[in-house]
């Protein structure tokens, strides 16, 4: 049984990793897709409005569907007809999280749409079945509850958990979004299955320093932000953003790679001038860190916060 009515989702942009926090942080940035749906009488119908209007499937591939689909098996609900209409502005192959942006929406949509939904698939729930479809939960976490968060799997159970750590009032987000695309499992093919202990130790405390520079000392970030796990291994695959993340980091910037690229996040306390970071093929934008990440009809995911535990004041 559905809502006869019509409900609207949005979901925020994302970041993930911000250097050494590989699969593990995130940062959620103000950029959204929205996904306004209601149930039909049968069949699917879907319009995609903004990013990838004219690659996107409109069948059943389409992924905020699949994602969809997959939710409503959860419940144990017939999938129904469905009218979708997908406003996108998160680019897509670019390191900004829009594969864990259409899930989350998907899910959430499904939920909204079936009654008792919220009682059917709870918020751990969502956050569990947005995981197992993405993969890892650096991306999900900061969709689904905003910020900046820090996003691990249970070793007992392989269950989804999560923190939101504060965000210091002064640190700006640049976002420098690569004209071109790579997918995240190419990105993730170059990587080694092992690291030298040296360079896995040093990536501990940068990762340790980033959340106390994010929350009290915007003055380590750079120092912070370095990583020995997997900016440097992808190098050869994106020279272009290589080139970007050296220049800046040599002039004190503190930059990464955004997901697995090829776009660059800029963390900074005073936001630059375009003319000092930006290069041919690429395009910046300041974005908010919003305190909210994915929203149904204007009500924040997780309104309680009964599962996703809270480090402090946040931004």
């Amino acid at each position: 049984m559905t809502h006869p009515a019509e409900v609207r989702i949005r979901v925020p942009a994302s970041s993930a990793n911000l250097g050494p926090g590989y699969d593990t942080f995130g940062l959620a940035l103000g950029r959204y897709d929205e996904v306004i749906a209601e149930p039909a009488e049968s069949g699917l119908d879907i319009v995609v409005e903004g990013v990838g209007a004219a690659r996107v499937p409109t069948d059943e591939s389409h992924l905020v569907y699949q994602a969809a689909r997959r939710a409503w098996q959860a419940m144990g609900e017939p999938v129904p007809g469905l009218r979708m209409r997908c406003v996108n502005s998160i680019p897509h192959g670019s390191g900004q999280g829009s594969s864990a942006a259409a899930i989350v929406a998907g899910i959430l949509m499904a939920r909204a749409l079936t009654a008792d939904g919220a009682a059917r698939l709870d918020d751990a729930a969502v956050f569990g079945l947005a995981t197992e479809m993405e993969g890892h939960p650096d991306n999900v976490a900061p969709v689904l509850f905003g910020g900046f968060t820090i996003a691990w799997m249970s070793r007992s159970g392989g269950e989804a958990k999560a923190v939101r750590s504060p965000v210091h009032p002064d640190i700006c987000a640049v976002v420098l979004t690569a004209e071109t695309a790579c997918a995240t499992a190419t990105a993730r093919a170059v990587l080694p299955p092992q690291v030298p202990h040296a360079d896995a130790a040093s990536n501990s405390a940068r990762a340790a320093l980033l959340v106390h520079a994010m929350a009290h000392d915007p003055a380590l970030l750079l120092e912070a932000t370095e990583d020995w796990l997997h900016q440097r291994y992808r190098e050869g695959m994106m020279p272009q953003t290589a080139a970007l993340l050296g220049r800046l980091r040599r002039s004190g910037f503190a930059a990464v790679l955004s997901g697995a690229g090829p776009s660059v996040l800029l963390l900074c306390t005073d936001v630059p001038t375009r003319s000092m970071i930006e290069q041919p093929g690429f395009h910046a934008d300041e974005v908010a860190i919003p305190v909210d990440g994915a929203t149904v009809d204007g009500v924040p995911f997780g309104a309680s916060m009964s599962m996703l535990r809270t480090a402090g004041p946040h931004r």
